[in-house]
């Protein structure tokens, strides 16, 4: 790819007393062989070792901030608003990216195909990161696309900053699944364009908000149906048993 039209690529890691985890994360970035990298990491005011290892890498990362916010997605909107890259990715404070060349293949799609938003394939793992307990493989995007059930893996997913500059970023007040809101505006009813990249993006670890309870759960369907409502459209009959459909089909796969 030629340096002159090397866009500059934000990531942002959302952390809170992630000190288990964190410095997977920091490294996966790190390790990335794309030189074009603004590395964000949002800190909640962790309460254990979250800040100290963040700390070690400080001469590598570009903006560290460590304060109370109001949940996940404030927490994600800060990154947002501070970045200044073209792309912005979101990778969490327990997930690591698949390769060390994953950024660079991104940065070159965006530049090739000329899109607003990229989205790929995940996988989950437990302990052991070689252990894959459950895979996602997306979609391209089409029309019924969220009427089906299906979803982007928004680990994998990377944004323009004008498509958040124009339509908005999370609703924090959404707890689980502001993600969800956020990729039906503009795929659905914004209808930018997006591309699906076939390949493993991010190995996800399992036990994030959306599945660590059945409270969760059940919050995270009520947001999903408030999605809907808040963009003035409504689910299909067939929405639900589909969407269901196709996560048990992930754990088989």
């Amino acid at each position: 790819m030629s340096q002159k039209v090397q866009p500059t690529v934000s990531i942002i890691t959302v952390c809170y007393n992630s000190a288990a985890t964190i410095e997977d994360s920091i490294k996966s970035v790190l390790s990335q062989n794309y030189a074009n990298i603004e590395y964000i990491i949002i800190d909640g005011n962790s309460k254990d070792d979250t800040l100290q290892i963040v700390q070690r890498y400080s001469d590598k990362i570009n903006v560290i901030v460590s304060e109370p916010d109001k949940g996940l997605y404030d927490a994600m909107n800060k990154g947002i608003k501070l970045a200044t890259g073209d792309i912005i990715g979101i990778l969490n404070s327990d997930d690591i990216y698949c390769s060390n060349t994953i950024i660079t293949e991104i940065a070159q799609e965006f530049v090739e195909r000329n899109v607003d938003l990229l989205y790929g394939n995940i996988t989950y793992f437990k302990d052991d990161p070689e252990i894959k307990v459950r895979t996602w493989l997306a979609k391209p995007y089409y029309d019924s696309f969220f009427d089906n059930g299906d979803v982007a893996p928004h680990p994998s997913l990377f944004v323009k900053k004008h498509v958040y500059d124009k339509i908005g970023v999370y609703f924090p007040d959404f707890k689980i699944t502001s993600d969800y809101e956020f990729m039906m505006r503009a795929l659905k009813i914004n209808k930018y364009k997006s591309y699906h990249l076939n390949k493993f993006i991010v190995n996800m670890r399992m036990g994030g908000e959306s599945t660590k309870s059945f409270k969760n759960i059940v919050r995270g369907n009520k947001e999903i149906i408030l999605s809907w409502k808040m963009n003035g459209v409504k689910p299909p009959l067939y929405f639900w048993p589909l969407r269901i459909f196709k996560k048990v089909v992930q754990y088989l796969r």
